[in-house]
């Protein structure tokens, strides 16, 4: 597996973890870095904590464009992987829309429902079409 695929399900297992447990990710984040096993690679440092720094506005994003889908009707592991998608095609220019897109397609394929990756990749294909009006 990719270095960076491998740091994208460390870090949804931190933000999903966080959520269930109603903890800050960042805690979460500093207790998986103090036992690291496994270890907390870089990027997945990087995007709890790019998540957390924007995660306001990352909500807002998917609040408006999931047509009739609520934040906390989505499944939680398709919340947190959507939000890592966000903040991958808004704020990691390093990150092609496209491979932010299809990571979190293939996350949701192997970790949430059968219905999510369709979800996840429509969402996330229509938030990449509207980046320019939406970064800011």
């Amino acid at each position: 597996m990719a270095a960076r695929r491998k740091a994208r399900k460390r870090a949804l297992e931190v933000l999903f973890e966080a959520d269930q447990r109603r903890l800050a990710p960042l805690d979460v984040l500093r207790d998986k870095i103090q036992r690291a096993d496994p270890p907390v690679g870089e990027y997945a440092v990087t995007l709890v904590e790019g998540v957390v720094a924007q995660q306001a506005r990352i909500d807002e994003v998917l609040s408006t464009y999931s047509m009739g889908w609520t934040l906390d009707r989505m499944p939680a592991v398709d919340r947190a992987l959507l939000r890592l998608g966000v903040w991958e095609i808004l704020h990691a220019p390093d990150v092609p829309d496209h491979v932010a897109v299809s990571e979190a397609v293939e996350i949701a394929q192997e970790l949430s429902t059968d219905e999510s990756p369709k979800f996840v990749n429509g969402l996330l294909a229509r938030i990449a079409e509207l980046k320019e009006t939406l970064s800011a």
